[in-house]
């Protein structure tokens, strides 16, 4: 592989990241190899796991034995996830110590069917926290209204946390206000505030794909223009406000005491759209204090042909004016952003179910 992703963070400044796991990574050595690559940190969801769980024999020896221990398929389950992201986070843990934990984590997602439950959220990250017990962890929590409480209880906590399924501008800035008071609750009762990390994660193709879909439908040649902008533009945006909220006399109160920003992660970055250019959206997205995960075939992509050069800021004016267009083609962006969100916890949630009840299966064919 080429030296570019060692250069999206030596020259700009961004941290990429895998969107995938599998045992087999760990095992093969695979996931070593990516990082000598350049690779900083990982992703896992629920459809990732699946797919892993689903995909290979890899996981029926441990299965097999967890069951025979008497284990619930789901408790099973969380035990095959739990080894996954100790081995991974094993591979990161020396990165995680030389970046001064800037980078070098695993991501691991709380059950996706609490995302509409604040207290039982709360419950089950701090419970994975202390399951997991790696400081280069972090906990993925959903950013539905319901998740935010427990967003910034567990930041208060102390505990690492990766905010996920962000579609809007105003969930955000919302995230960043978790995010920042619960550094305040933290800091308020004398705790240290160092090596607390967190990132929001904000999904981008999904984004076009639902607002190229009433683009094409308006068919008009201004409509038609914006086609495959809407998902830059937004993160465009999105920088502007993590630049503005991670500065100022308030932040550098709590930057003084050790907190970190929470950096914006680009997430969802493979392009649905086949007439978009398959690294489309990390050669858009590229600046300083970001992460941008990428699933295999997207970063395999980007080290082949992809650009590092700064453009997270570029074209600022015309992002705005580009965004605030839509609504003048009579396109609703807050109910888009709702349905993105509700799909893509649906979508989580499917998997998850899915799984365990292939597990379900899996262990009475044991007995």
């Amino acid at each position: 592989m080429s030296d570019i992703l060692r250069r999206l963070y030596s020259e700009q400044s961004q941290s990429p990241w895998l969107d995938n796991l599998q045992r087999s990574y760990i095992t093969s050595g695979k996931l070593q190899q990516l990082v000598h690559d350049g690779v900083r940190g990982l992703t896992s969801n629920p459809t990732i796991f699946q797919k892993a769980i689903q995909g290979s024999a890899d996981y029926d020896v441990q299965f097999a034995s967890a069951i025979g221990r008497g284990l619930t398929p789901l408790q099973a389950y969380w035990e095959l996830v739990t080894q996954d992201i100790h081995g991974a986070s094993e591979v990161f843990s020396e990165l995680y110590e030389k970046s001064q934990a800037i980078d070098g984590y695993v991501s691991v997602e709380v059950d996706p069917r609490l995302a509409q439950d604040s207290a039982a959220t709360l419950t089950a990250a701090r419970q994975l926290h202390e399951d997991v017990n790696r400081p280069n962890v972090m906990i993925k929590i959903p950013a539905t209204l319901e998740g935010l409480p427990a967003i910034q209880s567990m930041i208060a906590e102390g505990r690492n946390v990766n905010v996920t399924l962000i579609f809007s501008l105003e969930r955000y800035q919302m995230v960043i206000d978790a995010y920042i008071n619960g550094l305040r609750e933290r800091a308020s009762q004398g705790l240290d505030l160092k090596n607390i990390a967190s990132v929001a994660s904000f999904f981008i193709s999904r984004v076009d794909n639902e607002i190229d879909k009433q683009l094409n439908a308006n068919g008009s040649s201004v409509a038609l223009e914006l086609r495959g902008t809407s998902a830059i533009n937004q993160a465009r945006l999105a920088y502007e406000l993590f630049q503005n909220a991670f500065s100022g006399k308030e932040w550098e109160s709590l930057a003084a005491l050790g907190a970190q920003v929470q950096r914006p992660l680009w997430a969802s970055t493979s392009t649905k759209n086949p007439t978009y250019k398959d690294t489309l959206y990390v050669d858009e997205l590229i600046g300083p204090f970001t992460v941008n995960t990428l699933p295999d075939a997207t970063l395999n992509a980007f080290a082949d042909h992809g650009e590092v050069e700064r453009t997270i800021d570029k074209g600022l004016e015309q992002a705005h004016k580009q965004w605030n267009s839509l609504v003048d083609l009579g396109i609703n962006v807050a109910d888009i952003s709702r349905q993105l969100e509700q799909e893509g916890v649906a979508s989580f949630i499917n998997s998850f179910e899915e799984l365990i009840d292939a597990l379900v299966v899996k262990a009475e064919a044991l007995k």
